[in-house]
């Protein structure tokens, strides 16, 4: 069964919709979106944190659609231009402002959809969130150990919830392990390709009112990033676990080919930014 594996990776993307930030009108949004000093942070956060994971994955059959609007100001707009244009994972696609949010989402989704495909493994990914380096290998695989369940409705939820939630402060960065079921990251909705969704369609805290749901709680599968621009800025619901400092940095390089001192680097940079 030809599984594609489908994300969406939004940039700034201008629109009312899709922002736990309420803005009255669009141009108070694009003001706070594309403010010069918060788009040089952003990047920060996607060069850093983001995409060495999508870069490296063990299983590079997948695609990940960096969606913006056109009027994204430079040089971000023709940064994530060349990001695609060197690495065939990453797609570009630019988004005018549309009222609802969610056709936009779909607008950015659908041109990308391998119509060999059986299965869509949908998935969202925020630029200051990474994955492992096997999110990719170990969804394909988790899938196919539950996939008559898949095919009882055509709708299924996959999520990998162990993870690391990173909270950047003033030039600090701080660990809290976590495991957090359907966080958003490291979560997969195995949809049919014609179902014309994509994974922002469902609420990822209401999960169960659509689909049935599998959680994967081994290996460590994701890093949430949680600072001053986060757009929703807590560590939420879930049950701590604990690593030992020594093995933090080990996970931290083997899991999603971190550094800590490159973190530490960020929050500075963050910080002065």
């Amino acid at each position: 069964m030809r599984v594609q594996m489908l994300g969406l990776c939004r940039f700034s993307y201008l629109g009312l919709r899709g922002y736990q930030r309420h803005h009255a009108t669009i141009e108070e949004r694009r003001a706070f979106l594309y403010d010069p000093a918060r788009l040089a942070r952003r990047w920060l956060w996607l060069r850093t944190v983001a995409l060495p994971g999508w870069l490296a994955q063990t299983d590079p059959d997948f695609t990940l659609v960096l969606m913006t609007g056109p009027d994204l100001p430079q040089p971000w707009l023709s940064n994530l231009r060349d990001l695609a244009a060197r690495h065939p994972q990453l797609r570009h696609e630019l988004v005018p402002p549309m009222e609802r949010h969610l056709e936009a989402c779909e607008a950015a989704i659908a041109p990308h959809i391998d119509p060999a495909a059986e299965v869509i493994g949908h998935f969202r990914h925020d630029d200051d969130d990474a994955v492992a380096l096997d999110y990719i290998a170990r969804a394909k695989a988790d899938f196919a150990q539950v996939r008559d369940l898949w095919q009882a409705e055509g709708r299924l939820s996959l999520d990998h919830s162990r993870g690391l939630m990173m909270q950047v402060g003033a030039e600090s960065v701080r660990f809290v392990p976590r495991i957090a079921h359907n966080m958003g990251v490291a979560l997969t909705i195995f949809l049919r390709p014609d179902e014309g969704k994509t994974a922002l369609h469902f609420n990822h805290t209401k999960l169960p009112l659509w689909m049935p749901g599998v959680a994967v709680t081994r290996p460590l599968m994701f890093l949430r990033g949680i600072h001053g621009d986060s757009d929703s800025g807590d560590i939420g619901p879930g049950i701590p676990w604990e690593i030992a400092p020594d093995a933090l940095d080990r996970q931290l390089s083997a899991r999603f080919g971190l550094a800590r001192m490159d973190l530490e680097g960020l929050a500075q940079r963050l910080a002065g930014a």
